[in-house]
Order: structure tokens, then C-alpha cells, then sequence
């Protein structure tokens, strides 16, 4: 579906589409409510001032088990996929690497989709083993169209999420007085949310498409049929004839929020409800909790991720201070 288009990509997306559901994704609001709190239960009985690598212990750990439940991912099938996902994003392996990083992803991706053949569940990879096409042809999908599904869910419903928790939360706390309008009721975690989407993306650069017609452009060139693109999610967004001389800038009361990090047209993403209620229930749990919290280093010493497409950090070390009263 990433990589289709016309009719085959319609009907993709429409078979897609159920598992992703409005009443889905509600009904897993308490749950990763739950999944925060105990997150953040086991922060907070370290020793005060104690530093605390945010992106290893929140904000990895949140959109795998999500992604988990919801794809009906066994527990012990779990650790496997984040660091095969995580080499799928990392644009400094070699050849070598990236190949047998390949063939062990879709290794694992058979073995699920045999686990959910033999004990299909209420979950979405057993919908899609089950889904079939109800207004073109009824068959289901393709064995390379169920991979590739499952390896694009999973992949792109973990890794976005967790560099939009880490970039949230370095924004907020190297903008205190953004953080404050929330505290204030001048903005809200959607504001965040969203104004986090579009300074700093989840995916900078989305490589690599190909013009399936010649593109002609404002200034009179043309993207002629055949040349590949790579789009710039992060360049798009912060276009000062989009959002102004301030487009730079992080700023949660920005009247306009729009941005491309989700996609645009008919490739914009299914997940981005549940990446936002994730998002936003972190950022809203976590600040209750800890309203203190500080980055442990200099913003300048944070390392950003081997990658020309992830845009996030190596780790996020922080001090998360829990209120005295508490």
C-alpha cells in the first residue's frame, strides 16, 4: 500500500481501512493510558535526580506494546521486531547489513502470520489474514501484499511514535514558556501534538518515490516521468510562504498547525488517530507526574539518530523531579 497506486492502491487501503476504525482506536484509550502510568510507575520509585533515558524507558516501550496488542503480536515474538524495525529506519548499514536485516524481518513476519493462521484472535493481523475484498473481486490479500502490510503497520505504527514522544517532550522542556500556555489553558497536548508534527516530523525525508507522469512546477521546471523524488516532510513544513517568518519557531498557540507529516490526499496515514491518542496521553500523564522534569544535558549534546529518514534522538536523558508533596 506504501508503495501502490491508482486502483491497486484504493483497494488496499480499503481493505485496510476497518482495521483501523474509529471504535478501535477508542476503545484502546484506556489502555495506553494504562501502559503510560505503569511506565511512569516504575520511574518514579528511582532515587530523586536520578537520570532517566526517556526514549529507552517511555517512549520505545509505549508504541511496541501498542503496536503489539493491536497487531496481536505474542509477547515473546515483541523484542525481535524492535530492532529489526529499528535497522529498517537506519540509513548508515552497509549492504550486507540492511539485507539480512530484510531477511529476518519478513523470517519474523511469517512466523506471525502462522501463529495467527493457526490461533487467529480479535486483533488486526488475523483481520487482515481474513480480509477480503468486498467490491472488487472477494479475494483477500496477496501473501506479499500481507507481509508487506504487516511489515509497513508495524514498522511505521512504532517508529514514528516514538520520535514524536522523544521531539514532544525536548520541544516542551527547552520551551518552557510553551508548556506553560498548556499549564495556562492558552494551548492544549493537541497543540502540541500537532505543532510538534510540524516543526519536527517523526520522517524528515521519505525516500524514494518516482514521477509516474511528468510534474510541472510553479517556476516552470518540470519533474519530467521516471525522475525519482524524495520528499522533505521537514523542508515542506516549516516553508515560510506556508507558515510565515516565524515558521521556524515552536510555537503551540500558532493559529495555523497544518503540516505533511502524516501524508497528504489519499496516502494520508491511517494510524494517525492512535498516534496522536498515544501522544497526547504521554505528554499529559507524564507532566502531571512530573511537572519538573529537565533535560540531563545541554539540548546541544543530544545526538540526533543515524538517519536520513527518522528524525530523532539516541537516547533522552532526563531528570524527571516528582513533586515534593508527592
Amino acid at each position: 500500500m506504501f508503495t501502490a497506486y491508482g486502483g491497486d492502491h484504493r483497494r488496499l487501503r480499503r481493505m485496510i481501512a476497518p482495521a483501523f476504525s474509529a471504535r478501535r482506536v477508542d476503545a484502546l484509550a484506556e489502555v495506553v493510558a494504562d501502559l503510560v502510568t505503569a511506565l511512569l510507575d516504575d520511574l518514579a520509585v528511582l532515587p530523586a535526580g536520578e537520570v532517566v533515558d526517556l526514549r529507552e524507558r517511555l517512549a520505545y516501550p509505549l508504541p511496541i506494546t501498542v503496536i503489539g496488542h493491536l497487531m496481536g503480536i505474542p509477547d515473546d515474538q515483541r523484542a525481535a521486531f524492535r530492532g529489526m524495525v529499528d535497522a529498517v529506519f537506519d540509513t548508515t548499514l552497509d549492504v550486507a547489513q540492511a539485507t539480512a536485516n530484510t531477511v529476518a524481518v519478513y523470517a519474523a513476519l511469517e512466523r506471525l502470520i502462522a501463529t495467527k493462521r493457526a490461533e487467529p484472535g480479535d486483533d488486526m493481523t488475523s483481520l487482515l489474514i481474513a480480509a477480503r475484498d468486498d467490491e472488487g473481486d472477494g479475494r483477500g490479500l496477496s501473501d506479499a501484499e500481507l507481509r508487506d502490510t504487516l511489515l509497513l503497520m508495524i514498522s511505521a505504527g512504532y517508529e514514528t511514535t516514538v520520535n514524536l514522544i522523544d521531539q514532544a517532550v525536548t520541544l516542551l522542556l527547552t520551551h518552557p514558556e510553551q508548556l506553560d500556555h498548556v499549564r495556562t489553558g492558552r494551548a492544549d497536548w493537541k497543540d502540541v501534538v500537532e505543532e510538534t508534527l510540524r516543526l519536527e516530523p517523526a520522517v524528515k525525508h521519505l525516500p524514494l518515490r518516482y514521477a509516474v507522469a511528468d510534474i510541472p512546477l510553479p517556476d516552470g521546471r518540470t519533474i519530467a516521468k521516471g525522475e525519482a523524488i524524495l520528499a522533505s516532510y521537514a523542508a515542506a513544513n516549516r516553508h515560510p510562504d506556508w507558515h510565515g517568518p516565524t515558521a521556524d519557531a515552536f510555537d503551540v498557540t500558532r493559529v495555523s498547525k497544518e503540516h505533511l507529516a502524516y501524508g497528504y490526499g489519499v496516502h494520508f496515514c491511517l494510524g494517525a488517530p492512535l498516534a496522536r491518542l498515544e501522544v497526547t496521553t504521554v505528554l499529559r500523564i507524564l507532566f502531571d507526574r512530573f511537572p519538573d522534569a529537565e533535560l540531563a544535558v545541554p539540548v546541544s549534546e543530544l545526538r540526533p539518530l543515524g538517519s536520513l529518514i527518522s528524525n530523532g534522538h539516541q537516547s533522552l536523558p532526563l531528570r524527571l523531579r516528582p513533586p515534593a508533596s508527592s
